[in-house]
């Protein structure tokens, strides 16, 4: 857990498959809408995944997109996404995701 001019930073996204990523929405991130704690975002900005993701690959930072994917953010991700990537790596088992978007826990799965 970090923080960002004494704002809390999500802890990472833990996947049941051991996939994991940081997924972020504040004042400071590429998200919308571009402010701490709104109700509700329609993106968000992941960062760091443990692993190449096929399904992020077009929001990665341009400079990164044929390099390291894992060391990257990727701006503007659509909510939607971010469930089904998720929901791809069996849920997630351990995070904080931004409001709005569903936990996905394995057992609903």
């Amino acid at each position: 857990m970090g923080m960002i001019k004494n704002k809390r930073l999500n802890d990472k996204i833990v996947c049941s498959d051991g996939f994991t990523m940081s997924v972020q929405a504040n004042e400071y991130a590429y998200c919308e809408p571009r402010h701490a704690d709104a109700k509700v975002y329609t993106t968000v900005e992941i960062g760091y995944p443990s692993q190449r993701e096929e399904l992020l690959m077009e929001y990665a930072e341009s400079s990164y997109n044929d390099t390291d994917p894992t060391d990257t953010v990727y701006a503007y991700v659509p909510v939607a996404l971010v469930y089904a990537v998720i929901v791809k790596h069996g849920g997630m088992i351990s995070g904080r995701l931004p409001n709005g978007i569903p936990s996905c826990l394995p057992e609903f799965l």
